[in-house]
């Protein structure tokens, strides 16, 4: 296990760093249009109904430093809407969108979170995370968390955190893109959603200590991607609605949950290195 931690730390700072390298410099033009259209109504202070996975991780993907100077952490109020045969639920939510490795000054993205995460250590990221929601979000609220690459893999840690699951009901956690992280400890429904050609989904300590749940527990679709792409498939593939649309607001393959989200109540936070209380 030893010699195994160097070398999964090696390919996990270098697939994170390509990978946000790539999502600032060499999306699909198409993307580039989805996610400026979400963050055109984010800046708007729209009202708007997300149906799918993809449109959630339009959400995810303005948190990145190249697109705002503001934070990779955002928090909006919203509501959830779920169907069954016989009644429909609506319950009021507030969703936290966590953007993955991004070299910004003072931002606690880089590589050094993302070794401290994947092998489930405490971190800078989680803190600020967890601050975030106790100033932005009243205590009894429902929670949705998202994040891709490094963000779903603090959105698990989010998940599992004992100050978060005693003051707040976490009901679901989407991530794009991450491994599986605090498997066991985690509240709520986690649904991990992974490209078939992207590698980071396995880039976790999970892949030696927990295996089969590291690759079950993930929900796999072929964004056409060659084997030469896998840092595209890892950034472009999650705002594709041809690919996702399938997917609900939750993660299911074939739901019927949506999110109805005010951005007028959006906030953004920071996560610096250093924290100060």
């Amino acid at each position: 296990m030893k010699r195994l931690k160097p070398i999964l730390a090696v390919l996990l700072s270098l697939v994170m760093i390509f990978g946000m390298t790539a999502t600032a410099m060499a999306a699909e033009a198409s993307n580039e249009e989805l996610i400026n259209a979400v963050q055109a109504q984010v800046e708007a202070k729209a009202t708007v109904t997300f149906t799918n996975a993809a449109e959630l991780a339009r959400l995810v993907q303005v948190g990145y430093s190249y697109r705002q100077p503001n934070g990779p952490i955002s928090i909006t109020k919203g509501t959830l809407t779920t169907k069954s045969w016989l009644f429909t639920t609506k319950k009021d939510v507030y969703v936290v969108c966590l953007s993955g490795t991004d070299l910004a000054f003072n931002q606690s993205t880089g590589v050094w979170t993302d070794l401290l995460v994947g092998f489930e250590q405490n971190n800078c990221y989680i803190r600020n995370v967890r601050s975030a929601i106790q100033t932005a979000v009243p205590k009894g609220s429902n929670l949705v968390i998202a994040g891709h690459s490094l963000g779903g893999m603090v959105a698990q840690q989010a998940a599992a955190d004992y100050t978060i699951k005693k003051n707040y009901n976490v009901l679901n956690t989407v991530t794009y893109g991450s491994p599986l992280i605090s498997g066991l400890t985690r509240e709520g429904t986690v649904r991990r959603l992974g490209d078939t050609r992207d590698i980071v989904p396995y880039l976790s300590v999970s892949t030696f200590l927990n295996v089969v749940w590291q690759a079950a527990g993930l929900n796999r679709e072929d964004g056409g991607y060659n084997a030469l792409q896998v840092v595209t498939a890892h950034t472009d593939s999650y705002q594709r609605a041809a690919v996702w649309g399938a997917y609900d607001v939750t993660g299911t393959k074939n739901g019927n949950a949506k999110l109805t989200l005010d951005f007028a109540t959006t906030r953004f936070f920071r996560s610096p290195v250093v924290i100060t209380y």
